[in-house]
Parts: C-alpha cells; sequence; structure tokens
C-alpha cells in the first residue's frame, strides 16, 4: 500500500497531499452519509499530521451533528473529507483519491441506515 497519495474535488478547487499510513476504506451506510452523497460513502483514514491542504480556499467544513464535520469543494460540491470532533485524524473520501491507491475496501458499518434498495 502506498505511504503518500493525493486527492482532489472533481472540478480540481480543492487538493490535498496524504502520507499514511492508511486504513482499509470503511463503507458507512448511515442516513447522513447517503443523504449528502445520494448513495452510501467509502473513506480511508489518516493521521492529521499526514493530511496537507494545497489548495483549500474553496474547502467548506459543514456540521452534520455536534460530533462530525464533512469537507466538500464550495464550487462543485464534492464530499471529500470527514473528521470527528476533537479527533487527530482525518476520514478522506475514497472517490477523491486520484487513483491507483492500493486501499482495499474492509467493511461496512451503519447497515441498520442502509437503502432498501439495495444489499450488503
Amino acid at each position: 500500500m502506498p505511504q503518500s497519495l493525493s486527492a482532489k474535488c472533481a472540478c480540481g478547487a480543492v487538493t490535498a497531499n496524504l502520507t499514511g499510513p492508511f486504513r482499509d476504506a470503511i463503507a458507512c451506510h448511515c442516513e447522513t452519509c447517503r443523504r449528502q452523497s445520494g448513495h452510501f460513502v467509502a473513506a480511508t483514514r489518516i493521521d492529521a499530521e499526514g493530511f496537507h491542504l494545497l489548495t483549500s480556499d474553496r474547502l467548506k467544513w459543514w456540521s452534520a451533528s455536534e460530533a462530525a464535520q464533512r469537507g466538500f469543494c464550495a464550487d462543485c460540491g464534492s464530499l471529500m473529507f470527514w473528521r470527528k470532533t476533537g479527533s487527530d485524524q482525518v476520514s478522506i473520501f475514497m472517490g477523491c483519491i486520484n487513483a491507483p491507491t492500493g486501499i482495499k475496501l474492509g467493511s461496512h458499518i451503519c447497515l441498520e441506515e442502509k437503502g432498501d434498495y439495495y444489499d450488503v
């Protein structure tokens, strides 16, 4: 698995360099993730010290709850990051990481909230 990856939103206004180690990706099926993304999301996680924004003036953070924030591009709307309040780690949504990632999907969470239109 690579120790360094890069990420960008769909329009390229938000870019980041990421230094691992990277956790296996986790697919989250919670209602908040599904409503914000249109489906479930998959994300890896790194220590905050390995999270380096290169272009970030269009990055916005939204608090879905007091427990966490979600980072997205204000121009194209790409969901990119998730961080728990007070945590020293950042989750990066797999869809914005430039391939090849070398990261594998490890598990699914919040299956009790998954949509009724698919099976896991």
